[in-house]
Parts: structure tokens; sequence; C-alpha cells
């Protein structure tokens, strides 16, 4: 007798068979962009465009100047590019910094050279290089990518490169390296981002910095666990009232970014919410934003202190306030913010905290003045009280 298939199953194996090899075809086209709320934006995004710009044409440009007559030293080496990237596209990652790009660029140009005049074979000796620089960044606590791409520049650059021996550690790649990482130095102070960022410290130092730098009164230093006689709300009958933080700090929306540059700086916020001159809550602004407008802020200073000057001091009043108002805090901040009434369940303040990545939750009374903001310190606090109040008296 002959077998009997089930036809409905065959169909449904072949249909999972066909999408789960679209999906993985699909897996090699471009994704669209998450909408991350750390994504820079695109202002940000020509800032560090721009910042690669200058970094390659000043490493181009001093290379030339110091070595230019010479006419035996590259001009630029490729791995400069990718370095570029990183220095400029990603500056806080821990790839990007600056002993990172140094001495990576250098132990891996030190064990290509080596490998180029030891090994014969030309594949054995860029396999080695490549393996061997990787060892040492490790060792030396300096990966850098790109540094492999010198690696195999010193073994596959022909005879300009080989010429040069161990020359080559200390012009192009020293050199370049270094006047590279000073682009980047320069760039991103001029433009009022921090780098190079703390990327090597151990975890535990880390952690010990950031507790003792939070004052003995601050919210966070939670006391040790107590009976607690008298019953607490449960989550879903809490409101934003009982547990937010006050007082709170706001920013003025008339604020000038210099200013509240500075005040981000004192209270270590990462957001903070703006106020109109009746203390209503018109929107948030964060410390990223405010970075972004400081290049902007200081040219509209510049022009207003040229203006002022000489025959144009009549031309000032209008120009000026211009750009007054275009450097102030009303002008980067994100309206629209979810503040919510002071009689708001906690529980609906979740959805914000998970799904938006928000740390931080103004609160108004009725007459949209802000009393109070709910962070994620105040739910640990609850949760801190609860487990004090489950323990027997």
């Amino acid at each position: 007798m002959a077998p009997i298939f089930d036809t409905s199953t065959q169909a449904a194996a072949a249909i999972m068979s066909r999408t789960a090899i679209i999906e993985w075809l699909t897996s090699f086209l471009p994704q669209p962009a998450a909408p991350h709320p750390a994504a820079p934006p695109w202002r940000e995004r020509l800032r560090r465009c721009a910042g690669a710009l200058f970094g390659i044409a000043f490493t181009g440009l001093a290379t030339h100047a110091a070595f230019g007559a010479a006419g035996d030293i590259p001009l630029l080496v490729a791995p400069m590019g990718a370095s570029a990237v990183l220095l400029f596209g990603v500056s806080e990652s821990p790839l990007a910094q600056p002993w990172s790009i140094i001495g990576g660029n250098l132990v891996a140009a030190l064990v290509g050279v080596a490998c180029a005049r030891w090994i014969d074979s030309t594949v054995m000796a860029a396999s080695a290089a490549v393996a061997l620089a990787i060892c040492a960044m490790f060792l030396c606590r300096c990966v850098h990518p790109p540094s492999g791409a010198v690696a195999l520049t010193a073994v596959l650059g022909g005879p300009a490169v080989h010429a040069l021996g161990f020359h080559f550690v200390l012009a192009p790649i020293a050199f370049q390296s270094l006047a590279l990482v000073s682009a980047a130095l320069a760039f991103h102070a001029l433009t009022g981002h921090r780098y190079p960022r703390a990327a090597f410290r151990p975890a535990a130092e880390a952690a010990n910095a950031s507790i003792s730098a939070v004052p003995s009164t601050s919210s966070f230093a939670l006391p040790a666990l107590e009976p607690v006689d008298k019953p607490i709300a449960s989550f879903e009958q809490l409101t934003c009232e009982e547990i937010m933080s006050t007082p709170c700090a706001a920013v003025p929306a008339t604020m000038g970014t210099h200013a509240a540059r500075e005040m981000f700086r004192r209270h270590g916020a990462t957001a903070l919410p703006v106020v109109d001159a009746m203390d209503r809550v018109v929107g948030m602004v964060t410390q990223h934003a405010l970075g972004e407008m400081a290049p902007l802020a200081a040219w509209a200073r510049w022009r207003r202190a040229l203006l002022k000057s000489g025959a144009r001091a009549e031309k000032t009043g209008e120009t000026g306030a211009r750009g007054e108002a275009k450097d102030t805090v009303a002008a980067v901040m994100a309206a629209g913010v979810h503040a919510v009434h002071r009689a708001t369940p906690l529980a609906q303040l979740v959805p914000m905290f998970t799904e938006h990545a928000w740390h931080d939750v103004p609160v108004m009374d009725d007459a949209r003045r802000l009393i109070g903001v709910v962070r994620h310190s105040d739910m640990i606090r609850w949760l801190h009280r609860q487990a004090g109040a489950a323990q027997p008296a």
C-alpha cells in the first residue's frame, strides 16, 4: 500500500522553508535605523563628518610640511582613514581613545616590519603580522582595529615601505598617529565635546569613583532596612506625588546655553525640565542637545562682539536680540515633554521608563507648575521601603 502523505503539512513546511530563506536574504539588506533616543541627529552626524575632513587634511598637510622634501615618506597611510572613522565617528568608543590609536599603531607597525624582514613568504608574513599585532595590542591594552591594516601595510606596502625598514614605525606611522590624535583633541574641544574618555579605567575603580561622587545627603544613600509599622501603599495605589524627588533643578527657557551647560555640570544631570517665568513646564533639555549647540553659541557670541564694536553699535540691537534668542535653552529643548500631574498613578510611568528610555519625568500641580520629578532612584527607594515593611518586626 502506498504511503499516505499529509499534503497540508508538506505545504506548510515548504512555506516555512521559503520564509526562512527570504528572512536570511533580507538580513543582508540595509536595516532601518532604530528609533533610539541616543542616536545622533543629522547635525551631530555632520559635525563628525567635518571632524574627519579636518583630521585627515591636517594629518596630510603636516606630513607634507615635515617630510615633503624627502619624497620617500607616504603622504597618508590608508589605516589613518579607518582611525579617523573611530576618532570622529564614534569618539566615545574605548577603541577610539588616544592610547588605543597611538599605542596600537606603533606596536602593529613594529610587528609588521619585523615579520616583513624575517619571514620570506608574503602570505605567511602578512598572516603572522596581523595575528601577532592583535596579541601585542591585547598585552599593551591598546586594541585598535585599524592597526591590523598598519601591520598589513608594513608587509604589503611595496618597495618604498620596505626600504624604510623600522623607520616606518616613526615616520609615517607615529607621526601621523600623533597628528591625527592632536587634530581630534582640538576639534572636539572647539565643538564642545568631551574627548578623550576614560575608556580603560577598571570597573571597580569607576564604581568607587561614582559612589564617592555622590554626597551623603543624596537620595541614593539609602538607610538600612528597618521594620515599618505603618502599612505602605501598593505599587498600583501609589501616585507620583508620593515618591517624587523635591526640590528638583529646572532650567529657565530664557537661560543661555552656556549657563545651562554650567548648570548641568553642577548637578551632574543628563536631562532637566525647562520652565517658563511662571514655573510651568514647557519642555525638556538634554546635555547632548546643549553640546551640539556649543559651536553655534560660540559663533553667535563672537559675531555679536564684532558687531558691537566701532561704528556698527547702532545696528547691534536687532541682530544681537536675534542671536540671544537662538542662544537660549528654548531653542534646543525638546517641546511636548510628557510631564505628569501629581495625582497620576505611578504605574503609568512604567512604559515611559522602559519603552522610551526616559530617566526623569517632571511632576506638575493643577497650574502646570513644576513641583518635583520622578526618577528611577525614587522607584528603587520605594522598593527599599517595601523590603523593610516586609521584614518581621
